[in-house]
């Protein structure tokens, strides 16, 4: 039985990111901040209090430690405590974000008019690659990989422009996958027969990741095939980007991309 002195507490904060970009807020003990973070936890036990923030995906954790005594320790209570570590958080993730130029979305009314599909049936084979742009904004790249007729490749990309890409940039897309392995298309202003600059990246299946790649970390491809010392890719030829499946696994694939984004490189001071 607990005696009648006073009570010491121990609160524990966690958010999590939510992909869809909503504020909402679910209970005391659950508040969706700003729609990028999710599922403000507060729970108490133990002696004095501690908030935790992590967010799955980023691998960043803060943690402060604040001892202090509270007779109640209610959820309501604690989060009027934390308002001002959590505006700091907020502003952190604002700044972050302002890093990113937005390439492309699928937010706009024609958005389905920049991408196109482009299967091995220019080569005989018979896969299936389409797109669709969801009720949720997202553009759903799916369809079925065959191997027959020589063939083995599904791919979108966006038809051709300039789309100001410098060098040092870092491409960022948000994707929800199937589990196998794509890549990051990118074609240049000028005609080569199936070439592309081409990246490797793993989804994991039904849940949304965010992958970045450098620029200099693509590689010159002519019929999947890496070209030695046909060097780095110039950021100002590039006039489309894509992903392509041609892992040589037969069968249906699905993966969904929210957007493509730009990091900059950061200025030399």
């Amino acid at each position: 039985m607990q005696s009648g002195g006073t009570h010491h507490s121990r609160c524990t904060l966690s958010l999590q990111r939510n992909h869809q970009g909503h504020s909402r807020c679910l209970d005391d003990n659950h508040l969706d901040v700003d729609g990028r973070l999710e599922a403000l936890q507060v729970g108490c036990c133990g002696t004095g209090s501690v908030f935790r923030v992590g967010i799955p995906g980023d691998g960043a954790i803060i943690e402060q430690h604040m001892e202090q005594s509270m007779k109640k320790a209610k959820p309501n209570m604690i989060q009027q405590i934390l308002v001002l570590p959590l505006m700091i958080l907020m502003g952190s993730f604002a700044m972050a974000e302002d890093t990113l130029t937005p390439l492309f979305d699928f937010t706009g009314a024609d958005a389905a008019k920049e991408w196109q599909t482009v299967n091995d049936g220019v080569m005989g084979g018979v896969s299936k690659g389409e797109f669709k742009i969801t009720d949720e904004k997202t553009m759903e790249f799916f369809g079925t990989l065959s191997l027959e007729n020589n063939g083995g490749f599904a791919s979108v990309r966006t038809k051709g422009k300039k789309l100001g890409l410098e060098k040092g940039d870092t491409l960022v897309a948000k994707v929800r996958g199937d589990g196998r392995e794509y890549t990051v298309n990118l074609y240049l202003d000028r005609r080569l027969t199936a070439f592309s600059y081409r990246a490797a990246v793993e989804t994991k299946k039904d849940e949304w990741i965010e992958i970045k790649v450098q620029l200099d970390k693509f590689e010159a491809t002519s019929f999947g095939r890496v070209l030695k010392g046909a060097g780095e890719v110039k950021p100002d030829e590039i006039y489309s980007v894509g992903f392509l499946l041609g892992d040589e696994k037969a069968g249906p694939f699905k993966m969904e991309v929210e957007w493509i984004k730009v990091e900059r490189a950061a200025s030399p001071k």
